[in-house]
């Protein structure tokens, strides 16, 4: 039986919105945030055990009397209690911040008792706070720290890292001409975010993003004063393998859909189950028309078929576009054809991105468990 999973969270600011003077002290100050009880419902559904860890400055004093706090706490609760949210534990720290003591976040000294306690996962349970505190308090405790609100995530973004299993990676390459920091979520179709110092390839990262239906985050520091070469190449190559670490074993990917099967290279007859990762994307724009024939297979491969009727579009050269996918596919372990075939440069270069953002769409996503392999690895 696996262990017991906790998901510590704090009250004020992160539950609820917290007023300026910090006190929820009224009825008339109670507020829940945007998306809370949502995202409670897919943690507790997902095996989650909640326990509430609030400091509460002075409570008890007479600048913050019991009863003025019991109302709006009592009533917190019945709103989440009727939708299902129930807390095995409610931890609440009175002192005041000069008195220093460990029961105040980020000390631990209220969940002292879950230190000695090894029924349950350090590594499967997290904690969920506003603050830095709560992050340190969630270091403390030997679990991970998300944070919520404008220093942080939403609270879907928070159900989403807790509960999806989201395939994400981030990757970080340095060397002697780029500085590059990069990071996916094939789970999260969150608006690209790029900067690489060439307008058009952002542009073009950008349709990746957008139409292969992952959140792409990167930043790119390149030797633009020499030339546009190894800023696009290291992309590219970033890119790849952070798509590769992302993705893990494969399981699940790739199913049919659109796609269309193709013989492996070393076995002529591959069944149609080891090529259930094979993807074949036909894509127009205006004259312009393109192809990507795309396999997951672990094996980089690429083809490419096409000529471009000039040298550059905006700041990236037209000769780069087909490095950057052989690029690709060396660090995902890819194998791609793609083929082009128009009048009109822009549409054509950005015809290839959206042709094999559109076919990574089809193969990254996960349906079930079943690796799409005879081989039992891909």
């Amino acid at each position: 039986m696996s262990a017991r999973k906790l998901l510590f969270v704090d009250r004020d600011g992160c539950l609820i919105e917290e007023p300026a003077d910090e006190q929820i002290d009224a009825y008339e100050k109670l507020a829940l945030l945007p998306g809370v009880i949502a995202a409670l419902q897919r943690c507790v559904a997902a095996g989650y055990e909640l326990v509430m860890v609030s400091n509460q400055d002075g409570l008890g004093t007479d600048a913050f009397p019991e009863g003025a706090f019991e109302g709006p706490q009592r009533l917190l609760l019945q709103v989440l209690e009727s939708q299902g949210i129930r807390f095995r534990e409610i931890l609440i720290d009175r002192s005041l911040p000069h008195e220093g003591r460990d029961t105040r976040k980020p000390g631990v000294g209220m969940a002292r008792h879950y230190l000695a306690d090894d029924g349950w996962s350090r590594a499967a349970s997290a904690m969920v706070g506003d603050r830095e505190t709560d992050l340190q308090f969630a270091a403390n405790l030997g679990v991970r720290g998300l944070r919520v609100r404008a220093q942080g995530m939403s609270w879907d973004e928070v159900a989403h890292r807790l509960c999806d299993a989201p395939r994400v990676a981030r990757v970080e390459r340095v060397t002697r001409e780029t500085r590059i920091a990069l990071r996916v979520d094939l789970d999260a179709p969150l608006p690209p975010r790029v900067r690489s110092g060439l307008g058009y390839f952002d542009h073009m990262l950008e349709q990746l993003g957008k139409h292969g239906g992952f959140a792409l985050e990167l930043e790119a520091r390149g030797d633009l004063e020499i030339d546009e070469h190894h800023t696009v190449e290291d992309c590219a190559l970033a890119l790849g393998q952070a798509l590769r670490e992302a993705l893990g074993d494969k399981r699940g990917i790739g199913r049919y859909g659109d796609a269309e099967v193709a013989a492996g290279a070393d076995d002529p007859a591959t069944p149609a189950a080891e090529a259930a990762s094979t993807v074949r994307v036909r894509l127009p724009m205006d004259e312009s028309r393109v192809s990507a024939l795309l396999d997951l297979s672990g094996r980089p491969y690429f083809v490419f078929d096409g000529t471009f009727p000039r040298e550059r579009v905006g700041d990236l050269p037209t000769e780069l576009v087909p490095h950057f996918f052989r690029s690709l596919c060396d660090s995902l372990g890819a194998n791609l054809h793609l083929e082009v075939r128009g009048e009109n440069a822009h549409h054509m270069v950005e015809g290839c991105f959206k042709a094999v953002a559109r076919a990574l769409r089809t193969a990254l996503r996960r349906e079930g468990d079943v690796l799409p392999s005879t081989k039992g690895v891909l």
